[in-house]
């Protein structure tokens, strides 16, 4: 395999970044195209791939291509090619009339990632500024609340098909490993009456089946109480109930918004806190390189660096 000229090494400075939207990709029986952004440095060879997941909120915009901009531009300073679909469920898509027979969004948000790798040949054609400088060989995938439990299906959590009671497996083994950002819990109990009659995918998650090396990033204040009843601890149930690799980041203070990495000076985030973001930008990087390049040490000296600080903003734990 090919080493990045510069996404394994923790040393390089940010460089500008080149961002293309939309980027729109035909697919076969999907209801509407799929359309992404893609981010990437305006330098660097065999630069590795993240395919970011966006979530839900009451934002018109920022559940889609569109969001995200703190963490993106961060990672796609630092050598990444960052790609954005927006999914079926996003409120830009609001009201159009082909979505009524849409596949469930669980499934289709995994899809829509299956489909990305599939045309990686037409993305590069696309934005040619990227013509062989794609390492198809190193693709992660990250996703915050709703994107995070897609993050997960990718990586091999499972669940109930509440439609017909199958079981649903759709990891993806081109996928080497993934960021899950505010994702949801364990279902069950653990879930409010809202949940379980509006969310019924959300109620058989099986993480004991995601094996691939994730980093679990949950605020140790984010409640999210429409949707569970167990509390902040529920967003850690995907580090707590799967198999290792895995790591967990608690962030302290943290709500749903991690501070806010949906975008910049979001009205919807409830915890806005400038540092906090940069820090999630900056240790997700870290975890990121080190898990896409064996032997790199990013991780290691980013959990030093946040194990030694007076202040820390979160703790990493790790199985």
């Amino acid at each position: 395999m090919t080493t990045s000229s510069f996404a394994a090494d923790s040393s390089v400075s940010p460089v500008p970044v080149l961002s293309v939207s939309p980027v729109v990709l035909p697919v076969p029986g999907r209801p509407v195209d799929l359309r992404l952004r893609i981010s990437a440095p305006v330098t660097g060879t065999a630069l590795p791939v993240v395919l970011l997941s966006h979530g839900l909120g009451f934002s018109n915009h920022l559940s889609s291509l569109n969001g995200y901009a703190p963490i993106v531009n961060h990672w796609a300073a630092h050598g990444f090619v960052v790609v954005q679909p927006t999914h079926l469920d996003s409120r830009t898509l609001s009201g159009h009339p082909a979505l009524p027979a849409q596949t469930p969004p669980w499934r289709s948000r995994a899809e829509d990632m299956k489909h990305i790798l599939d045309r990686l040949d037409l993305i590069e054609e696309a934005v040619p500024q990227l013509a062989g400088r794609v390492d198809r060989d190193r693709v992660a995938v990250a996703g915050h609340s709703m994107g995070g439990h897609t993050a997960g299906l990718l990586l091999g959590a499972r669940l109930t098909d509440p439609a017909d009671g199958t079981a649903v497996d759709l990891a993806e083994p081109r996928i080497a490993a993934g960021v899950l950002l505010a994702a949801p819990g364990r279902g069950g109990d653990a879930l409010t009456a809202f949940t379980a009659e509006n969310y019924g995918f959300l109620s058989t998650p099986d993480f004991s089946t995601m094996t691939a090396p994730a980093l679990v990033v949950a605020g140790d204040k984010d409640d999210s109480a429409h949707l569970t009843v167990q509390g902040p601890d529920w967003h850690a149930d995907p580090y707590t109930l799967a198999p290792g690799p895995k790591d967990l980041l608690t962030l302290f203070g943290a709500e749903h918004g991690l501070g806010g990495i949906s975008g910049y000076d979001v009205a919807e985030t409830t915890d806005e806190n400038p540092e906090r973001v940069a820090a999630v930008a900056r240790l997700t990087l870290a975890y990121l390189r080190s898990r896409l390049y064996p032997g790199d040490a990013a991780w290691s000296a980013a959990r030093a660096a946040l194990a030694a600080e007076p202040d820390p903003i979160g703790r990493i734990e790790s199985k």
